[in-house]
């Protein structure tokens, strides 16, 4: 009895031992959620984003991690399915323990995301252009808000091409959506009449062009100068494009600028016919820097083909990551609230040059740029501001949003606190 009593001992001993290591080892990483879709229609745009994700972690591990860790990825696949996202970031956050999130394509996955990373205080990196109309303290959005692409693509279509109608052609989803809501009150406020406006929504994924494409060239072929505004996102921008060479949609009649489409997405298309349309971002592969070159030569060296392309949410990836691995250190601290806080103010260097800072609001400072489609699959900077634009998450051109304000730093810590009445309508910080 003596000795059994002794074997259960060493064995409880051995087994403590055992979880203790295993404590320990889990201790001596730092885990990194990656959320973005590897397979659905969203796969064609995500997919490059993981693999950034991946690219960066191991550059930071091989700079020696940070607070003396290592780095562990933690890729997980939604699969182009909104409800999806939640149940991963909740697998994430609780089951994988991950220290941050960077993931999300559309706003309907931010979405469904949001109240999870809110409710298990998690932190989640967004790295799209997206809608605005939002602010919350567990997410870092390094997209642009409309202020930093949808508004200026407009005035250079208006001021500089001399555009007098619009098509706003979105995927049916709340970006677009809201988006075009904004650009619609934008543009009735520059005098464009209702009868000059087109607004056309069609589903994940849509193939079938033709009437569509149709229906835009019957619409500016009434005598004004007509643009597309494409907030049209994943896969079913091949076919788009596609039709509208098919039915010989010239960029020198019709313009068509997009919000979603860059590098990566052009890679599989024909671009002959698309030469002279126009895309709006932050950053364009043909932008020559030091910085970006560097960074496409690390991306073709990590992917092993000097063929893939970079893309402004690639950009988006590198400042968020950049800034969160110095928020760590500046923190000395994984715990999402010091992070957050040690958020504020930092900057990084954008890869087109300057430099890019976070901002109260917890969206960033950075220029504003609009390329051509060049045969190539490439983009020819044609436009870009003098300076930095500080991104508003609340639009000054909806009447719910224009007297609210974003500010995470005391006295507000809030997400939309209203200047008028000095109140928060929304989530809060503690």
């Amino acid at each position: 009895m003596k000795r059994r009593w002794q074997r259960l001992a060493q064995a409880g001993l051995a087994a403590g031992a055992l979880s203790l290591s295993a404590l320990a080892n889990a201790a001596d990483t730092i885990k990194v959620g990656v959320l973005h879709s590897l397979s659905g229609t969203m796969a064609i745009s995500e997919s490059t984003l993981k693999d950034t994700v991946l690219m960066l972690v191991e550059e930071q591990n091989k700079k020696g991690g940070l607070l003396g860790k290592k780095l562990e990825p933690v890729v997980v696949d939604p699969a182009s399915n909104w409800p999806l996202f939640a149940e991963k970031a909740r697998e994430l956050i609780s089951k994988e323990k991950v220290d941050v999130i960077f993931g999300c394509w559309t706003s309907v996955s931010r979405k469904s995301v949001l109240p999870v990373v809110e409710e298990l205080n998690g932190l989640l990196f967004y790295p799209v252009q997206y809608e605005g109309e939002e602010s919350s303290k567990n997410v870092f959005y390094t997209g642009a808000a409309p202020n930093q692409q949808a508004i200026p693509a407009v005035d250079y279509l208006i001021d500089e091409l001399g555009a007098e109608r619009f098509v706003l052609a979105g995927t049916d989803y709340v970006y677009p959506r809201t988006t075009n809501k904004i650009l619609e009150a934008y543009l009735k406020s520059k005098g464009v009449a209702d009868e000059d406006i087109m607004i056309n929504y069609t589903p994940f994924g849509h193939s079938d062009w033709q009437s569509i494409v149709s229906r835009i060239k019957e619409f500016g072929s009434q005598g004004k100068k007509t643009a597309v505004v494409s907030t049209i996102n994943g896969d079913a921008n091949v076919p788009f494009y596609k039709e509208l060479g098919n039915q010989g949609i010239d960029a020198a009649d019709i313009p068509v600028v997009a919000f979603s489409v860059g590098e990566q997405e052009l890679s599989g298309v024909d671009t002959g016919p698309l030469v002279g349309h126009l895309a709006a971002w932050n950053y364009f592969q043909s932008v020559y820097t030091d910085e970006n070159n560097s960074f496409i030569k690390q991306w073709h060296d990590y992917i092993g083909d000097s063929k893939r392309v970079t893309n402004d949410p690639m950009e988006a990836t590198y400042i968020g990551f950049n800034m969160w691995a110095k928020a760590v250190e500046k923190a000395k601290s994984t715990d999402t609230d010091k992070v957050a806080d040690a958020m504020i103010g930092i900057t990084t260097t954008n890869l087109t040059g300057g430099t890019a800072v976070m901002n109260k609001n917890h969206h960033l400072s950075k220029p504003v740029l609009i390329g051509e489609i060049q045969d190539d699959g490439q983009f020819a900077v044609v436009w870009q501001t003098d300076g930095l634009v500080a991104g508003d998450a609340w639009s000054d051109f909806l009447p719910g949003s224009k007297d609210l304000i974003a500010d995470w730093t005391k006295p507000i810590n809030c997400g939309n606190y209203n200047s008028k009445t000095k109140t928060c309508g929304g989530q809060a910080a503690q």
